[in-house]
């Protein structure tokens, strides 16, 4: 993006605290990684390497009251939304100190009093749940708006479909995205579909789209900002296409021999880190000696979350039973909610 662009719609903290984060996603995944590679986390592990630009982007433009209805590339929205470094690795070890209290694995979390719906792995299922949250806040009169995203490959699957084509005939106050790292696990785009750019698909709907550098995060930020302006102010969804790369296999047992080394070698001069040091060195904000010392404070702060995590107690047998089915108490909370709201 042109500089004069950037420094007139961002302030320097924003743009200061999304570079934090970015490093800090960059440095808690890389911890999860050497944990998974050396055995001490039990099923899949799942990076956003390269891709971290998109979450830090979009979360940094929410307001407080916003939900997010993420997927496994979004670790950096989980972050920014107030989970911690902390919580994230004892959800990774299977810890009573992570958000599903030892119950599930990996990424496999949400905390709605922080504005997270719960993520799951079939991808773009939580399309039609973000669209549903946002057609509650509309029925409420209430200034919210949800934002729910997905890879390439799940904007093939007919429920991404259902939610774009309900929220657009309603109005949801709802921004849709799409992570296009250009391979739904080892299929690249070109087999996935028979249109270039994913953006395509929103003219189906009568509904706005825009393609974003991925990997540039003022450029997600902004844009973030004039889909969820718009969602605010009633005139319904828009969706992006976030150009990216996904500089991993699909997850961390997964060696991509598939994707060319070439594009890859392309794509890692256009790391997201170092794209916002160069762009925070032109706006004068940030210098080497301010990105050494965000990479040590970063390093320390996950270093002392796996610390956290590692002291922090395994369920019980008894735990890992709450909270998974609705108890009597449940039924009846909700019976009294239902019949005040009616």
């Amino acid at each position: 993006m042109d500089l004069a662009d950037v420094t007139s719609q961002i302030k320097r903290a924003d743009l200061l605290h999304m570079y934090y984060y970015l490093r800090l996603t960059r440095a808690l995944e890389d911890r999860i990684t050497a944990l998974y590679r050396q055995g001490r986390i039990v099923g899949g592990c799942y990076t956003s390497h390269g891709m971290e630009a998109i979450a830090v982007g979009y979360a940094s433009a929410l307001e407080r009251d916003d939900v997010i209805a993420p997927f496994h590339r979004d670790m950096g929205a989980f972050l920014i939304r107030g989970i911690t470094p902390g919580e994230v690795l004892a959800q990774y070890l299977g810890k009573r100190t992570g958000p599903t209290k030892g119950k599930d694995g990996n990424v496999h979390m949400g905390d709605l009093k922080r504005g997270i719906i719960g993520f799951v792995s079939h991808l773009a299922d939580n399309l039609p749940v973000a669209t549903g949250a946002a057609l509650a806040f509309k029925m409420r009169g209430e200034s919210r708006i949800v934002v729910a995203g997905t890879g390439d490959g799940g904007t093939s699957r007919g429920d991404f479909h259902e939610a774009m084509n309900f929220a657009a005939v309603r109005k949801l106050p709802v921004v849709f995205f799409c992570t296009n790292n250009q391979y739904a696990y080892s299929t690249p785009l070109r087999l996935q579909m028979a249109i270039t750019d994913v953006v395509e698909r929103a003219k189906a709907y009568g509904m706005p789209g825009e393609i974003v550098d991925g990997n540039d995060v003022a450029a997600v930020y902004l844009a973030s900002k004039r889909g969820i302006a718009k969602a605010r102010a009633g005139e319904g969804p828009t969706f992006f296409e976030f150009k990216t790369m996904r500089m991993h296999g699909h997850s961390e047992h997964d060696p991509a021999k598939y994707v060319p080394p070439e594009l890859l070698e392309e794509w890692k001069k256009r790391d997201p880190i170092l794209a916002a040091e160069r762009l925070l060195i032109e706006a004068g904000y940030g210098d080497e000696t301010y990105f050494h010392e965000i990479l040590e404070r970063v390093k320390k702060e996950v270093e002392a979350a796996l610390e956290f995590a590692e002291k922090s107690p395994l369920p019980e047998g008894p735990e890992v039973l709450e909270g998974v089915f609705a108890t009597d108490a449940d039924l009846s909370h909700q019976a009294t909610h239902s019949r005040s709201a009616a």
